[in-house]
C-alpha cells in the first residue's frame, strides 16, 4: 500500500500524482480504537456465560495431560484426580487478576513498539500454511526463500505490525530444525515484533534463547518481545506439548495466546452461547495456569473460531455465528480485563475469488467492531489455512489499513476549516480547487491501491487487469524495493552460531526425504 504525507497545493496534477505514487513503507502505529464496540450480550447474559464456564471448571473439569502441570495445580490448591483438574471459581478469579490488562511489545526497531490491550490492537499475518500460491499464483510447497519473501512483505506493508513466524512451512529444511530457521527469518528480514514457535517445549526454549541473544536476557524480564501460541484440544484438554511450551514463554515473562481450537458443532455444542461458555472455560483454565507458572506474566485470551459444515464436516469461514462469537468473546475478555486474540480475513476459497473476499471482509468487520487486540491471520489465509496466497496477502494488508482508518473514528481536527469551505464555494460549485481540499485530498479519504475505480473504458485500455494480477505485480514491486533492516553484526553472528550448534545437536533424521 502507498501512504504519503499531506500534499501541498504547488506543482499541479503531475506533482500530486508523483506524491501519490512515492513509496512509503512506514509502519502504522498500533491501532487505538475510536469506535463504540458491538456488544451483543447484556450484563445478565455475560454473567450467565461466566457462571456456566465456572460450573464447567468446577464440576466437569479440564484435562491437563502433563505431569508437571498436575503437580503445579496441586500446589496451587486445585482438586486433581488423575489428569482431571477441577478449578474453584475463586481460585481462577484470583489468578487471572494478576494478568496485565495491557502491555507494550518491544520491537528490534523501538519506533515499531506497539501497545496491546484495552483499546490498543495490532494486525499480525497468517501462519502455518503448508502450501502457498506464489508470485505466479501457482499452488506449491513452500521453501525458506518463500518464507523470507513473506517476512519481507510483512516488513514493508504498513498495516502489519508483526512478521509473525512460519507464515508458510519451509519444506526444504528438516522439521526438527525448522523452528530455528523460521525464528531467524522473522528476526532478520523485519525489525517489527514477531511470533515464537511453540511446536515443542524444547523448540520454545530455543526461541527464548534466540530472543535473549537479540534483545538481552535481562531485557526479556520486563519487556515482551515475542508471542507464543498454545492451542487447546477442545473439548477441555490441554496437552503436554502446549503446556511445556507455555512454561518456556511464561517463565521468561513473554506473552502466550491461550487458544482453544473451536470447530463449532464438532468439538463444541451446536449452539453459539454454549460454545462460548465451553471456550471461555478452556481459555480461563489456561490463563489461570500462566499465573501459576509465573505470577504477572502477560497472557492473552485466545481462540481459533470456525463452524463446521454439516454437509461435509469441513470448517467454514465468514459465517454469522463466527461474528457473533467474536462479539461475545470480546465482551468476556473485557469482563475479565485481559487482552484477547482473534483470527482475521479467513477464507475457505481455493483461489483468491469473490468467496475469499466476502469471507474475509465479513470476518474483518466483525473483529474490528468486537474490539479484538491481537488480530492474527490478518493477511494471506485461504483454503481454510491450507495455503497462503501472495495476492491475497497484499490485498488483505490493504484491507487492514482501511479497517484501521475506520476504527480510528471520525477526525475532527479540521472541522471548522472544512465547514468554512461550504461558505466559500456556495451553491452549485465544486471543491476540487479549494485550498482546504488541496491541502487535505491525500488524507481525507482512503484511496486503495489494489482496487480499480477507473471507468471500464480505461480499465480495458490498460489490459483488463483483475485484482489477483494487480496484487502480484505490486508484490514483485515491493520485493524489488525491499531494503533489509540492519541487524547488529555481533548479534547476527551469535544467532547463526546458536543455530549451527543446535542443528548439530538436533537429529535431522531422513525428514528431507519424506514426501509431503
Amino acid at each position: 500500500m502507498t501512504r504519503t504525507a499531506t500534499a501541498t497545493r504547488t506543482g499541479g496534477r503531475s506533482a500530486r500524482r508523483a506524491i501519490r505514487t512515492a513509496p512509503n513503507f512506514e509502519m502504522l502505529p498500533g491501532l487505538t480504537h475510536g469506535l463504540p464496540l458491538c456488544e451483543v450480550m447484556d450484563g445478565t447474559q455475560v454473567e450467565r456465560i461466566d457462571a456456566a464456564s465456572m460450573e464447567i471448571l468446577e464440576n466437569v473439569g479440564v484435562q491437563f495431560r502433563d505431569s508437571i502441570a498436575l503437580e503445579d495445580w496441586k500446589k496451587a490448591g486445585a482438586k486433581v484426580e488423575g489428569e482431571l483438574v477441577y478449578l474453584d471459581r475463586g481460585l481462577v478469579r484470583e489468578l487471572i487478576t494478576t494478568i496485565p490488562s495491557d502491555f507494550t511489545y518491544h520491537a528490534r526497531d523501538p519506533k515499531k513498539n506497539v501497545r496491546l490491550g484495552g483499546k490498543h490492537s495490532i494486525f499480525v499475518p497468517m501462519t502455518g500454511a503448508p502450501f502457498l500460491r506464489d508470485l505466479d499464483d501457482v499452488r506449491r510447497n513452500p521453501t525458506l526463500d518463500d518464507l523470507a519473501m513473506f517476512h519481507k512483505l510483512s516488513h514493508m506493508l504498513p498495516a502489519l505490525h508483526s512478521s509473525a513466524h512460519h507464515i508458510v512451512e519451509p519444506y526444504d529444511h528438516p522439521i526438527s530444525q525448522r523452528h530455528l530457521r523460521i525464528t531467524y527469518s522473522s528476526m532478520k528480514h523485519s525489525d517489527k515484533t514477531f511470533m515464537g514457535m511453540t511446536t515443542s517445549p524444547k523448540n520454545a526454549e530455543d526461541v527464548m534463547e534466540m530472543c535473549a541473544i537479540l534483545f538481552g536476557e535481562e531485557f526479556l524480564e520486563d519487556h515482551p518481545v515475542t508471542t507464543g501460541n498454545c492451542n487447546g484440544n477442545s473439548p477441555l484438554v490441554w496437552d503436554e506439548t502446549m503446556l511445556g511450551a507455555m512454561r518456556a514463554f511464561c517463565r521468561r515473562k513473554q506473552p502466550v495466546l491461550c487458544s482453544p481450537f473451536v470447530l463449532g458443532g464438532a468439538n463444541t455444542p451446536a449452539s453459539v452461547p454454549a460454545t462460548v461458555a465451553q471456550l471461555n472455560a478452556e481459555a480461563l483454565s489456561a490463563l489461570a495456569y500462566t499465573q501459576v507458572i509465573r505470577n504477572g506474566a502477560p497472557a492473552i485470551y485466545g481462540h481459533y473460531l470456525s463452524t463446521v459444515s454439516m454437509k461435509s464436516g469441513a470448517p467454514m469461514a465468514g459465517t454469522p455465528e463466527i461474528s457473533l462469537m467474536n462479539f461475545m468473546i470480546g465482551q468476556m475478555a473485557r469482563y475479565y480485563d485481559v487482552p484477547w486474540r482473534t483470527s482475521n480475513t479467513l477464507g475457505g476459497a481455493k483461489t483468491f475469488d469473490a468467496q475469499a473476499g466476502y469471507e474475509s471482509a465479513t470476518t474483518l468487520q466483525a473483529v474490528i467492531h468486537a474490539g479484538a487486540n491481537y488480530i492474527w491471520h490478518s493477511a494471506g489465509w485461504n483454503e481454510a489455512g491450507m495455503h497462503c496466497s501472495t495476492a491475497k496477502f497484499i490485498v488483505d494488508a490493504e484491507q487492514c489499513a482501511m479497517a484501521y482508518r475506520m476504527a480510528e473514528g471520525p477526525k475532527w481536527h479540521d472541522f471548522d476549516q472544512a465547514v468554512s469551505a461550504v461558505g466559500d464555494i456556495g451553491p452549485g460549485g465544486h471543491y476540487l480547487g479549494h485550498p482546504h481540499t488541496q491541502d487535505n485530498f491525500q488524507s481525507a479519504f482512503f484511496m486503495p491501491d489494489m482496487f480499480d475505480n477507473n471507468s471500464i473504458e480505461q480499465w480495458q485500455a490498460e489490459g483488463c487487469v483483475e485484482i489477483t494480477e494487480r496484487a502480484l505485480k505490486h508484490a514483485r514491486k515491493l520485493l524489488a524495493e525491499y531494503q533489509e533492516p540492519t541487524l547488529d553484526i555481533a548479534k547476527n553472528e551469535e544467532l547463526l552460531d546458536y543455530i549451527a550448534r543446535r542443528e548439530r545437536e538436533i537429529p535431522a533424521a531422513d525428514e528431507l526425504n519424506q514426501t509431503y
